[in-house]
């Protein structure tokens, strides 16, 4: 089967607990050091083999290899990437069975790095996360004094609509955001706001 490496935690004598995401599961996985074994990282897409031992609950992972991406020598896109696919851990922790709409959207946006402005991409692809768990709120009342916002715009983790004056955080102008929100298009954001938005993506799913 194929997934997505989205955590790794070093046990005694260099094993690992290995979280990877497929396109129905979130499998917790051991996997056994050895110098034969193929490097992995979080961010890496692997096929792998699970193998199930009546001693152990977690199942043990097994001839994993690297599927990989046509930037993945690009520092930059591997960077963000990497950064983003770490924050599914926590948000799918204590996830087993899961919608395909997650693995998807890793294709998908794995696929759309090849071209794309890595941030502008992953922030796109964020959008479509939150419409999809209905946590895009794009009624535009503040979170904080639930007043409607009209003019300047704000937001916060989650893209959580907020007065900028209710959080001192950086304005934008409000028909960019009805832009993003209604439209999914960055194409009026300028390079310090996607840097802007980026950093409210890395606070947590």
């Amino acid at each position: 089967m194929q997934g997505y490496i989205i955590d790794i935690k070093a046990v005694k004598e260099d094993d690992l607990i290995v979280s990877i995401l497929t396109e129905n599961h979130v499998y917790t996985t051991y996997r056994f050091y050895g110098a034969r074994h193929s490097n992995i990282n979080i961010g890496y897409k692997i096929d792998f083999e699970l193998e199930t031992n009546l001693k152990s609950s977690i199942p043990r992972l097994k001839d994993v290899m690297q599927l990989g991406f046509q930037w993945i020598f690009d520092s930059e896109k591997l960077y963000c990437w990497q950064r983003f696919i770490k924050l599914f851990y926590p948000h799918l922790k204590d996830v087993e069975e899961i919608d395909d709409f997650y693995f998807k959207l890793l294709d998908k946006l794995a696929h759309k790095m090849i071209k794309q402005n890595p941030k502008r991409a992953i922030c796109k692809s964020y959008l479509k996360l939150l419409n999809q768990e209905g946590r895009l709120h794009s009624d535009f009342h503040c979170l904080l004094c639930e007043q409607e916002i009209t003019n300047e715009i704000s937001l916060v983790r989650g893209f959580m609509p907020v007065h900028p004056n209710c959080t001192y955080s950086k304005p934008f102008e409000f028909k960019k955001i009805e832009e993003l929100f209604k439209e999914k298009t960055l194409i009026s954001f300028e390079d310090d706001e996607i840097e802007y938005l980026w950093s409210i993506i890395l606070q947590g799913l």
